[in-house]
This record gives C-alpha cells, structure tokens and sequence, in this order.
C-alpha cells in the first residue's frame, strides 16, 4: 500500500524563547515491510542543526529554535510504501540487546492492577504468542479508550488503574505485562491511515514482543489488532520518552501551546 503522509507540529509560546533545542523523531524507518519513497521536514523559525541515528536505530534530528520566537512549526511530508506482514517485523537487530527490553522503566513498571491481569493471562495458557493475544485482550477489555484522562508523564500502573487511557497508556500496559512475562516487549510510535477519516489530531502508538522463531510482533491494542499496511513505523525504544516524536529543552519561554496536524491516506500507485 503506497501512504501519503503530511505531519504539521505548532508550538506557541506566551513569551519569547531564548534558547532552545528540539529532538525530532518524525522520520520514518528503513525497515522490513516499509519503504521510504519520499520524505522532507520543514521548518518555520527554528533550523536543523545535525542529524544522527540513536542507540534504537531512530532517525533523530536536532533543532535549534531562533531566538526570541513565540512560535515554531514543524511540517513533515512524504510518501511510504508497506506491506501487510501480520505485525511481523524480524529478528532483533542494532545496538540494544535483547536482554534489555526486559527491564521495566518508570513508565512501564506494573502495579498490582497489571500483576492480576497477567495472573489472569499466566492462568490462560503457557504459550507465549498466545499469551501475548491474551494480555493485548485484557488491557483493551478492562482500560476504556478516552482522551483527556492521561497525559505523557502517566505511568501504566496509574492509567490501568483508572480504566482509561489512550494509545500510548495501552501500550505501556502491555509492555509492563509483558515483560512481567519474561518477554521482550517494546514501544513504537508511528502513524496509522483510518479508514473512516484523514484528518487526525496525533500521532498513533503500540507495542512490539520479541517470540523465538517470529522475531518482534506488533500488537495494536487500542486497535486490537496486529499492524497492517496501514501503519508505518517511525521510531521505537523502551517507552515513550526513548520514541517521543519531540522532546527537548527552552530557556526564556513559559507556558507552550501544542497543535499536531496529521493526515494520512491512500495513494495510487502508478
């Protein structure tokens, strides 16, 4: 499936900024099921000062933002081809061990809410695919869909507690259970066409398990599903903080103002 992708971030600031400096995951990977044929970013008062790959394969850019600004856009368009893999992505590969998507973080340590859903999963069947399906079940089932309820900083243990949350608290989820589980698990964000819409207000997020002889296998759990050639991959890591699409730091600027634009659709192939 060939995806046209156009991506606009707005920050507004109340005072003029000083200083500051932007990490960028918005490039998509070059990576199994998914071809990048055209990408660009732009940007209105801030400049690309370098670009590099992270210890998780991420294409990073770093922006420099020009002083005494109130608002910064970033747009980032392109086209990508995907293929329709069941979720499957391969066998482990770049710097990280595997080892290490075992261990859990901040925002991903369970709670007793999630050690009961994966005592519920463990009581289900021994087998580690399909208790990979069970937990992506039980967090979908038990954790309501609803924006405004979590915000980046909420862990999987406060947004399983409360019963709701959005992508990326049902993501945190798994990866708690399933690292609980002994398994391999990893966040991913990306972007996802909807087949009712174009226009979305964010970018989407799920989760990856490493299983032997699959290799990773993404989960959509808010979706309930294993990603399709609907979705195209940009950046992963242990949680959010390692994919977040920008993060950074600024001097001289109080409260900031986010607007994210995003459209996805279909393209025709020639």
């Amino acid at each position: 499936m060939r995806l046209s992708i156009r991506h606009t971030t707005r920050y507004s600031y109340s005072q003029p900024v000083v200083h500051a400096l932007q990490r960028l995951r918005l490039t998509p990977k070059h990576t199994q099921g998914q071809e990048i044929l055209e990408w660009n970013m732009e940007y209105q008062n801030a400049t690309a000062e370098l670009e590099y790959d992270d210890h998780h394969f991420n294409t990073v850019t770093l922006l420099s933002l020009e002083p005494d600004t109130t608002e910064v856009v970033v747009t980032c368009s392109g086209v990508v081809d995907t293929e329709d893999n069941a979720g499957v992505i391969g066998q482990h590969s770049g710097h990280m061990p595997l080892w290490s998507f075992l261990s859990q973080t901040p925002l991903t340590k369970p709670g007793p809410t999630i050690r009961a859903m994966v005592k519920e999963v463990e009581q289900e069947t021994q087998d580690k695919l399909e208790q990979l399906h069970a937990m992506s079940s039980a967090v979908l089932g038990k954790v309501d869909y609803r924006i405004g309820t979590t915000n980046v900083t909420t862990t999987a243990e406060q947004a399983a507690e409360a019963a709701s949350g959005v992508c990326q608290d049902h993501a945190h989820i798994f990866i708690g259970g399933a690292r609980l589980l002994n398994i391999p698990a990893r966040y991913v964000s990306g972007y996802l066409m909807m087949n009712d819409r174009i226009d979305q207000e964010a970018t989407h997020a799920w989760a990856e398990a490493f299983i032997e002889g699959l290799g990773w296998v993404g989960f959509d759990i808010s979706n309930g599903i294993s990603p399709d050639a609907r979705y195209v991959r940009v950046a992963t890591g242990c949680d959010y903080r390692d994919a977040a699409p920008i993060t950074g730091i600024s001097f001289g600027a109080s409260a900031e103002v986010l607007q994210v634009n995003v459209a996805v659709e279909q393209q025709q192939q020639q």
